[in-house]
């Protein structure tokens, strides 16, 4: 990967091609460049044979520059970066800002590709543009490097999250009566990404994370989780009914067609009218401590977290001397004159 710093001052990951992709796409474009150039030498040798031997050799050298030249130079300018080859690969040559290249760009890139990288200078070997590319940070060769240019990978391997696993089904139903409008979109991403690659960590990071993690959760989310719940499993539910949610405000089908309380998920009753909210006892943490949920009046650790600290008593008042003047009069009681 490399970052490439755009017009507007953003950076973006690219992911650049290298030597092997590149190769090959040259491959595929020299040999229908070599095949274009026996086909036009071939139809003029058909069409005047008596042409004489000077003037046909300043012709067959026009016509292999110009196929040479011509034709990376009219491919990559009219498809804004690709030629045949480069299309097969799933490259394309875009300016090193990140931007579509123009005619300037690719008649800089073919002229040094036919004189320096490929071709003349290099005896038709392409030993210098391989050295260069090699040599070089980002792949470039010398038509790169004199163009600005640079040749990125359009088509990548699916890298996404797979699915996860279904949660506890007992666990889905607690999941259900859970307030989950606090829970933000970065720490729900970080969960799932962890959920993910949690097999390719070793056990004490797998256990650390993880408990970091569902305490993160759980401090957003409420109510707690029962007593004994494991932190991937505490995840796993959270983040289902979560996507089942956005599914169902999105106007997809979250459960199902048939499927008990499909109606329900949608907040509708089986008359048309709405619901009432159940009404529920304060929910409790898994150690017996009150959940601090919205209105609740004071906050209480996540269960996920170390054990809240014991509270320091507040030291006694110290005891009235006797050498100490009078306390003040309490404000309803009465003083005697001076």
């Amino acid at each position: 990967m490399d970052r490439v710093v755009i017009g507007e001052a953003v950076e973006l990951d690219v992911r650049t091609a290298r030597l092997p992709s590149r190769a090959l796409s040259f491959a595929l474009d020299a040999l229908i460049m070599v095949a274009l150039l026996f086909l036009v030498l071939l139809a003029i040798e058909l069409a005047g044979s008596d042409v004489d031997t000077a003037l046909a050799a300043a012709a067959g050298l026009a016509i292999t520059v110009g196929v040479f030249v011509g034709y990376p130079l009219l491919w990559e300018t009219l498809t804004r970066g690709r030629s045949p080859g480069k299309y097969a690969m799933g490259l394309r040559v875009v300016r090193t800002d990140g931007g579509p290249i123009v005619f300037r760009h690719a008649l800089a890139r073919a002229l040094a590709g036919f004189i320096v990288d490929f071709g003349l200078l290099s005896f038709f070997t392409g030993v210098i543009g391989i050295v260069v590319s090699a040599s070089t940070a980002r792949g470039q060769r010398v038509g790169d490097l004199l163009a600005g240019t640079i040749v990125v990978r359009e088509r990548l391997p699916r890298t996404g999250l797979p699915g996860l696993p279904p949660a506890d089904p007992a666990l889905a139903a607690w999941a259900q009566r859970c307030e989950l409008a606090d829970l933000p979109d970065d720490l729900a991403l970080a969960a799932r990404q962890f959920l993910v690659r949690a097999g390719q960590l070793a056990a004490p990071m797998r256990a650390q994370l993880g408990t970091r993690l569902a305490a993160d959760v759980a401090a957003r989310v409420a109510p707690p989780p029962p007593p004994g719940t494991p932190p991937e499993a505490y995840l796993l539910a959270v983040l289902g009914e979560r996507r089942r949610r956005e599914t169902a405000r999105l106007g997809g089908s979250p459960w199902g067609s048939g499927a008990p309380g499909a109606s329900g998920a949608a907040g509708i009753t089986g008359n048309g009218a709405a619901p009432a909210p159940p009404v529920a006892a304060p929910p409790t943490s898994p150690f017996g401590q009150p959940w601090s949920g919205p209105g609740s009046p004071a906050p209480s650790p996540s269960p996920f977290g170390p054990p809240p600290a014991t509270p320091t008593p507040a030291p006694a008042p110290e005891p009235t001397r006797r050498d100490d003047p009078d306390p003040a009069p309490s404000p309803g009681g009465f003083a005697p004159p001076g």
